[in-house]
């Protein structure tokens, strides 16, 4: 069955700025606490690995730069559902959060190398990202296209298109990959594809007619669309759907941990409230599973 996601009403500013006056890809640093109202969850705790919780504190790295799902607010804090599970999910692991602010590409080598401890940053669980860390799974999505308005692009007919994408999403390292050997297959021309370092500047990119198109996960590109007032436009229907996973270093426990404070967000309906409010409910789960690519 297809995604299907209802645009956000936020109050909270755009966080796609399309003039560049942000720069939502620059490294910063900045910390929060678990909300008083989330009911810390004893089973989980007891799963956490014990330099975490003698820490007490759950580093989490994000890009901040995919709204609505992880984004940053007018003041430069990281925001968005993604960012509120993330709060959910140190509440019932007893933790505080400290969110570090990183290119989408550092944060999987940073979590490796035992500098975070979880990156919450729209990952698609894969099988080649599993080999080096390990996915909670807790939303699916799928991959939207955008072009201008006014124009006609079919992501299934894309030979010779310029399309824009995001360095290392799947995107980048598979979708596009994949399209453009069928074009040249097929002995038509190869797929132009345009790498940015973030979103924000891949739809500059189509706006600003750089580009024929971008490729992002659903809830990203149908967010951005409607933040472009009429720039862009929907190309072609949601595909592809595929599980979002949390990262966590593998056979440390933490995605046990992970997992169990997830679920127990589902059965407390504290989950379902979230997504509900950010109007992106369609792609929610009822079960929370780790390394979906390669057990699902």
């Amino acid at each position: 069955m297809r995604v299907r996601l209802m645009l956000p009403v936020l109050a909270a500013t755009a966080a796609l700025v399309l003039t560049g006056c942000v720069d939502n890809s620059a490294p910063a640093a900045e910390s929060g606490t678990n909300s008083a109202a989330t009911e810390v969850d004893s089973a989980a705790v007891a799963l956490l690995p014990a330099s975490i919780a003698k820490a007490g504190v759950l580093r989490i790295g994000t890009d901040a730069q995919s709204a609505p799902n992880e984004y940053k607010d007018a003041d430069g804090n990281p925001t968005g559902w993604g960012i509120e599970l993330a709060e959910g999910i140190a509440g019932k692991l007893g933790l505080t959060t400290e969110y570090k602010v990183a290119l989408f590409d550092s944060i999987i080598p940073s979590i490796v190398g035992g500098q975070l401890d979880m990156g919450m940053s729209s990952f698609t669980d894969t099988v080649e990202r599993e080999k080096v860390v390990s996915f909670v799974n807790h939303y699916t999505a799928g991959i939207q296209w955008a072009s201008q308005d006014g124009t006609d692009v079919d992501p299934n007919n894309a030979c010779g298109l310029k399309v824009a994408v995001q360095s290392n999403t799947v995107q980048d390292t598979e979708e596009i990959p994949a399209k453009s050997d069928a074009c040249v297959a097929a002995g038509q021309a190869a797929i132009e594809k345009v790498r940015f370092d973030t979103q924000d500047a891949a739809v500059n990119a189509v706006v600003l007619g750089q580009a024929d198109a971008w490729t992002a996960d659903s809830p990203v590109a149908l967010y951005a669309i409607a933040q472009t007032k009429g720039k862009l436009i929907p190309a072609g229907k949601t595909f592809d759907e595929a599980p979002y996973g949390i990262a966590t270093a593998k056979g440390t426990g933490m995605a046990e941990a992970v997992q169990a404070a997830l679920q127990s967000m589902i059965d407390d309906g504290s989950y379902d409230t979230i997504l509900d409010s950010w109007g992106v409910a369609d792609g929610g789960l009822n079960s929370i599973t780790i390394d979906a690519a390669a057990n699902g």
